[in-house]
């Protein structure tokens, strides 16, 4: 194995190990489930929404500084108003008239002692998708205190329609959710009958944190987050980890607000109706909830919408992480999950086309996820394969041309001007230039950033969640019996020794040969089996090269000349004759 095949096998090592470093997904916590559930609010009880006024915030959060009622008065019954589409069953609660309950039956809990099939919830028990406050610099009007009464649903082939009443407030409000039946959107349109006409703001605050419902519990709560963005930035993303009791605040043209684990989300945008002036919220406030040891496992995120004259719509995502239905519902949405950290910039845009390759794979060949991870190994190795080409053949000019520079080292070695020129024009000879090396080496870094893509891609995606695949039960986590990473070694170590074929005997390149594939398998011990997959079907789809370029190379070597025979033949008479005179 030449210098250059030992380069690109550790700048392969280096991504792979670098990447986790780089760009950590959150320390994951030593939380056990019961603790995680036990600072969920009681049932009954809204937790407090943030209310402190950020000072660069102007006005945008004014009026939010009084509590609001968190009980709901003893003498109002409960009612529960369930909606049901294909996507997604909402139970709408009074006090509140918002969803205490929303269950995702296309997507089934994995969590330890869940009920087999039961679905996903995304609500913690006791918590709200959502809670809302009206205020006028006045006085501020919690829904969660406020008893509404559902009126007759009406339901036609596209959407169902849901609206809702208040019963217990001087001026009526009117809460209607218009339910899509093939999406995890709702809209919600909200009003204040007779509102004073003022400076009205609704305080829109998302659960505490969406449910865990992940086989690897810990794995997820390390994935929650905040997301925001503003009208012409990138999305801004804050883990919980990041956040403290204090109130962190931004302001602006804020598009959309969101709260995430791994696979699953809570998005608020903004809509422009009819009498709506404005259609950004103009500040968002964080602050952790309360924290089980030293991690955060819940927080507060309220954004700050304008409503004109006590009017107000939003709509609202309420479901799994998936790329087009996200890029569909707002701009940028897709990105909610930033990849790459502080090469956001360079890993996103590959990342975003490996989603898109993974989905038109899934959509156009209707076959499962594992076999399009399968196709997608073969068709990236084979786009690689003329830059890989060129690189070893770039390495298998400069192995030839290597005794003529020592020799041209050698003999030069007292005049560094004409050393240079007799190697420029040994260059010149071979068609080669002194940036050969360089250039040799560019096509292994080119796939850099697809490696990062692929990396990012494959271990968040949510199309791999639960997905089965011959003996794996779920692509997303790690294979029970190991037998990915295994192949993954034996597919490195294999593809190590038929490059070695053909090349001078070299102690370096048997001992990379060996160690190369314990390490990798190592590294990809525990990795999503998914991940896992597509780096050995890789690896068995560059075979076929390796033993091409093999043969090229075995063509290529000089034969021995008939002088190198006879000194051969006459070491082996003299070590014989030598062998006999000892006797």
């Amino acid at each position: 194995m030449d210098r250059r095949t030992l380069l690109a096998l550790l700048l392969t090592a280096i991504v792979i190990v670098a990447t986790p470093m780089l760009f950590p997904s959150p320390r994951r916590p030593a939380v056990d489930t019961a603790a995680v559930r036990a600072d969920t609010t009681q049932p009954g009880v809204v937790p407090p929404a943030p209310v402190a006024r950020p000072a660069d915030s102007g006005s945008a959060v004014r009026g939010a500084s009084r509590p609001a009622a968190s009980v709901a008065p003893a003498t109002v019954r409960a009612e529960t108003t369930v909606v049901t589409t294909p996507r997604a069953s909402y139970a709408i609660a009074s006090p509140g008239g918002a969803p205490v309950s929303v269950a995702l039956p296309q997507y089934a809990s994995l969590r330890a002692g869940v009920t087999a099939k039961a679905p996903v919830q995304l609500i913690e028990s006791g918590d709200r998708l959502f809670h809302l406050r009206l205020a006028n610099g006045r006085d501020t009007i919690a829904f969660d205190s406020v008893a509404f009464r559902a009126q007759p649903a009406q339901r036609t082939s596209r959407a169902v329609v849901q609206a809702f009443t208040s019963v217990s407030t001087a001026a009526p409000i009117t809460l209607t959710y218009t339910f899509p039946v093939d999406s995890f959107v709702v809209h919600v349109d909200g009003s204040i009958a007779s509102a004073t006409p003022g400076n009205w703001q609704l305080l829109v605050t998302l659960p505490t944190r969406i449910k865990s419902e992940e086989a690897n519990v810990r794995d997820d709560i390390t994935h929650l987050s905040v997301a925001y963005k503003r009208r012409a930035d990138d999305v801004t993303s804050v883990s919980f980890r990041q956040l403290d009791t204090l109130t962190r605040a931004d302001t602006g043209a804020i598009r959309w607000i969101a709260e995430r684990n791994k696979y699953f989300i809570v998005v608020v945008v903004p809509e422009r109706r009819s009498g709506i002036a404005d259609s950004v919220f103009r500040a968002v406030q964080m602050r952790a909830g309360p924290r089980t040891g030293k991690d955060a496992t819940a927080a507060h995120a309220t954004g700050v919408l304008p409503a004109t004259d006590g009017r107000f719509a939003f709509t609202l995502f309420a479901g799994p992480q998936l790329w087009d239905h996200l890029r569909r519902t707002a701009p940028d949405l897709e990105n909610v999950n930033p990849y790459g950290g502080w090469l956001h910039g360079v890993v996103q845009p590959f990342s975003a086309l490996a989603m898109r390759l993974l989905l038109w794979m899934h959509h156009t060949l209707n076959v499962s996820y594992g076999w399009v991870l399968v196709i997608l190994g073969v068709v990236i190795r084979l786009l690689l394969w003329p830059l890989n080409q060129k690189a070893m053949r770039s390495s298998m000019v400069m192995q030839r041309l290597q005794p003529e520079l020592q020799e041209i080292q050698q003999k030069y070695k007292n005049d560094p001007e004409k050393q240079r020129d007799a190697t420029m024009k040994l260059w010149q000879q071979h068609g080669m230039s002194p940036f050969t090396p360089l250039m040799g080496c560019l096509p292994m870094l080119l796939p850099m950033p697809i490696l990062f893509a692929l990396y990012f891609a494959l271990t968040n995606t949510i199309e791999l969640r639960g997905v089965p695949f011959l003996w794996l039960p779920d692509l997303s986590l790690r294979d029970p019996y190991f037998i990915t990473p295994l192949f993954l070694g034996a597919t490195m170590f294999l593809t190590s020794w038929i490059g070695m074929r053909g090349m001078p005997p070299n102690p370096q390149s048997k001992m990379m040969a060996y160690v190369m594939p314990i390490m990798f398998t190592a590294i990809f011990w525990n990795f999503a089996s998914g991940v896992n997959l597509y780096y050995a079907v890789q690896n068995v789809a560059a075979l076929p090269q390796q033993w091409l370029l093999a043969r090229e190379r075995a063509a290529q070597a000089p034969a021995p000349t008939r002088s190198d025979a006879s000194i051969a033949g006459n070491g082996a008479r003299t070590g014989s004759g030598g062998g006999r005179r000892s006797r």
